[in-house]
């Protein structure tokens, strides 16, 4: 009798399910091995990447460039401008009057403030509407640009500029801890950033910003003079300002403003309706059309700016389809720029009068040296004072090293001007920090007096009885040291093995490219090294920029580590430079 086999008891066939051997590779041919990962439910990817990298912010006076460090450029870029912060469907600024004309806004502000984040005098900044402005970019940087969680405890570092007001500084350093979780903020300043980003340890920064100009010395990534003038893009976006408001005048658009309103009154701050319309316009104009002369006025400006024009025009047609000659037959072409009152009028304007604003604002060539007050010295007298400050062998090395940056150097021939005329100011006063109508005369008498009594010196020098030697025996310390022809030798055929190394240039007026502030902190910080400014969240929020040491410069020291505050509350932590 046959016993039924239940479906479950049967034990399937080696032939219908073969077994999984012939899978398996064979041990001598080559094959990839497995990863062993360290957790169960970890990636692969996590298993290489150990931590993560830090958020590096730029933060200037009007604008804010977010990133994380190691990338070739920031994810964002942000003007901070008004228009930035109006809700979506707000169309109020392209609204038209009943003549087709803009619609005139009443201004509460001077000249370019509501553009600015802040202004470096206090008296009439609201710090309340800074933090807002400051928080409301935070949010956006990290929801549309960096995709990161703002309670991400990752390392963050800060670039500002070195001269900035404690209250202004202190109200960054609470909006970025109470709107982000970070426990400790890493600041960096702008000039060692820009130097770093350049290739240099020392360099004479250049930073032609919006407020003011600060020309920085480092050497050896460390601050050794600072130096600022009033002389910046404020003052060259008014003087633009100026010429498109007389433009106008002459074509009767602004008779009636023009003359109950006073230039000069203007230029000073005045809150009138159409300063935000001719404000937008001398900023556009002046990041568009704006040159510098790449030396001093001479005959052949004239020919410089007809052969730049043409260029212009040939790269742009529309810049010469309204004057009357071709700009290569003008010996100052014509600029066709579109109205501010009336935009159907367009406004005929010589392009050489379009660098009068750079010569003017940061050059002062319509002013005596002699009559500038210390605070609106120009460019070129400053940057000479400020190395003719520095010791000799630091003087050699940064002078060779300039680095020109902020907003204001991307103007066509500001550079090549700057390095022009500072050569020739060392080589006419060389490095005597006297100067004036009578120290000229002296130098003058001086250099006509050897040439008269050369003679005279000459024959009192032969005639004078030579000295007899003196017996005295020299002291060891002041003898010349004795020369080891072993020791000479080895380093002879040492350098034979070494490589060629370039002498380092010094002692010459030189430019130098940088990639940028953000850019030199994205390194500093992706390299791993310890920054010496490291905020603490739990101290700040506690006791403010008091809680600092005040030891005036924390130690130095070549430790290579992570960004975070190890130890801060055994051994504190230290303004540095902004101090």
């Amino acid at each position: 009798m046959t016993t039924v086999v239940g479906y479950f008891d049967r034990k399937p066939s080696s032939s219908i399910r073969p077994g999984l051997s012939h899978l398996q590779p064979d041990p001598s041919s080559p094959h990839t091995p497995q990863r062993a990962f360290s957790s169960t439910f970890s990636s692969p990817a996590l298993s290489y990447r150990t931590e993560e990298e830090a958020l590096v912010f730029e933060l200037g006076n009007r604008h804010l460039s977010v990133g994380i460090a190691g990338d070739s450029c920031p994810r964002l870029t942000s003007n901070l401008s008004p228009n930035e912060g109006r809700r979506v469907g707000d169309y109020r600024q392209y609204l038209l009057d009943d003549k087709g004309r803009a619609k005139k806004r009443k201004r509460q502000y001077t000249w370019g403030q509501e553009h600015e984040l802040w202004r470096y005098e206090m008296r009439n900044v609201d710090l309340g509407l800074v933090e807002d402005k400051i928080e409301r970019a935070l949010r956006e940087a990290y929801a549309k640009y960096l995709l990161l969680d703002p309670k991400n405890n990752r390392k963050l570092v800060l670039v500002l500029p070195s001269l900035i007001p404690h209250r202004l500084l202190s109200t960054i350093l609470s909006t970025f801890f109470n709107n982000l979780q970070n426990q400790s903020i890493t600041l960096l300043s702008t000039p060692l950033a820009n130097t770093v980003a350049a290739g240099c340890r020392s360099a004479l920064v250049v930073d032609i910003g919006w407020s003011e100009t600060i020309i920085t010395a480092v050497y050896e990534l460390r601050e050794a003079h600072v130096r600022r003038t009033s002389r910046a893009m404020l003052l060259v976006t008014q003087r633009m300002g100026r010429i498109l408001r007389e433009s106008d005048a002459e074509l009767g658009l602004t008779a009636t403003t023009a003359a109950s309103i006073a230039i000069n009154d203007w230029e000073e701050g005045s809150s009138t309706e159409t300063d935000s319309r001719y404000f937008e316009k001398a900023e556009e104009v002046t990041s568009r059309m704006a040159w510098c002369p790449t030396k001093a006025p001479s005959a052949q400006t004239t020919v410089n700016a007809s052969n730049t024009a043409q260029e212009l025009s040939q790269l742009n047609p529309a810049l010469s389809e309204d004057t009357n000659l071709p700009p290569d037959s003008e010996p100052n072409p014509l600029v066709s720029i579109p109205s501010v009152i009336n935009r159907q009028k367009s406004l005929h304007i010589p392009f050489t009068t379009l660098a009068s604003p750079i010569e003017t604002g940061l050059l002062a060539t319509d002013q005596n040296p002699h009559d500038l007050d210390d605070h609106e010295q120009t460019l070129v007298q400053l940057m000479y004072k400020t190395l003719l400050f520095l010791p000799p062998d630091i003087r050699a090395t940064c002078m060779s090293r300039i680095i020109i940056t902020g907003g204001g150097s991307h103007i066509p021939g500001l550079k090549p001007r700057l390095l022009h005329d500072l050569s020739a100011l060392i080589d006419q006063r060389g490095w005597d920090p006297v100067c004036g109508r009578v120290a000229d005369e002296l130098k003058t008498r001086h250099l006509k007096e050897p040439s008269g009594n050369r003679r005279q010196r000459q024959q009192q020098e032969q005639h004078q009885p030579a000295e007899p030697e003196s017996t005295a025996t020299t002291p060891a310390a002041f003898q010349p040291q004795i020369l080891d022809p072993i020791s000479q030798t080895l380093q002879r055929s040492k350098a034979k093995t070494l490589p060629p190394q370039s002498a380092s240039v010094s002692g010459q007026v030189r430019g130098v490219e940088t990639l940028g502030p953000w850019a030199g902190a994205s390194l500093l910080v992706h390299s791993k090294i310890k920054g010496v400014v490291e905020v603490d969240k739990d101290s700040f929020l506690q006791f403010g920029l008091a809680g600092a040491r005040k030891e005036g410069e924390a130690k130095a020291t070549a430790q290579r580590g992570s960004l975070g505050a190890k130890g801060v509350g055994d051994t504190g932590w230290t303004l540095g430079g902004w101090a």
